[in-house]
């Protein structure tokens, strides 16, 4: 059985970049876990009301997806930038060590959102092979609204080199992006249903399936 860890800059960074993947490892009877790197705050100007409904968007997509752990660093969105690179590689570690997974899904070393690159570059660190040899396969995620937005250069280009199947577990990916009522849009807003549907429909036929995501390979030890 295979332990797989995502970690989401944003709640829906998850579902957006793997949420049919987990899906379909779940159903195939891996344990898959969570990591939520920042949270909305009173603190930092968000109102009770947005915090509550925030709760329990996490609490509601947790359910869906029947994820076995759930952790929350907490630090605050759009903000990364002002905690230290060693504090938050400290809490990646700890949850990393803890849980032991085998395959880990990462943000995109290059989107738009400084936030997004922060953890990516803190959680890579995090999987040096002599401290944790336990982790054997590591991946990119395809986030829209962000990986799509990354410059326009050869280095920071998304180029995909692992398609996964996801026909059967589209639908309840929507289902579940549905539950973050205002991180989804209208098209063409990038976080839109029919969006969602369309990059699947894309990655799907480059390999030749109806639906797929699509992911980076880091690296792979066999």
């Amino acid at each position: 059985m295979n332990k797989i860890l995502v970690i989401a800059v944003h709640p829906d960074d998850e579902t957006l970049g793997a949420g049919g993947t987990l899906l379909k490892h779940k159903a195939q009877g891996d344990s898959i876990h969570w990591v939520i790197a920042t949270d909305i705050k009173i603190s930092d100007g968000f109102s009770i009301e947005e915090v509550d409904k925030r709760e329990k968007e996490i609490g509601n997509v947790k359910d869906l997806y029947q994820f076995d752990t759930c952790h929350r660093l907490g630090l605050s969105t759009i903000k990364t930038d002002e905690y230290s690179s060693n504090h938050i590689i400290a809490m990646i570690s700890r949850v990393i060590l803890a849980l032991k997974p085998n395959i880990i899904f990462l943000p995109f070393k290059s989107d738009a959102h400084s936030d997004h690159r922060i953890i990516f570059n803190a959680a890579y660190s995090c999987t040096k092979s002599f401290r944790y040899p336990f982790i054997k396969k590591i991946y990119m995620m395809e986030t829209l609204s962000e990986t799509e937005f990354a410059p326009s250069t050869k280095e920071d280009s998304f180029v995909p080199n692992v398609f996964v199947n996801i026909s059967e577990f589209l639908e309840k990916k929507i289902e579940i992006m549905k539950v973050y009522k205002t991180e989804l849009g209208v098209h063409p807003f990038p976080r839109s249903e029919k969006n969602i549907k369309a990059l699947a429909i894309y990655r799907g036929a480059t390999c030749g399936c109806e639906y797929a995501e699509s992911f980076m390979l880091l690296k792979e030890i066999i």
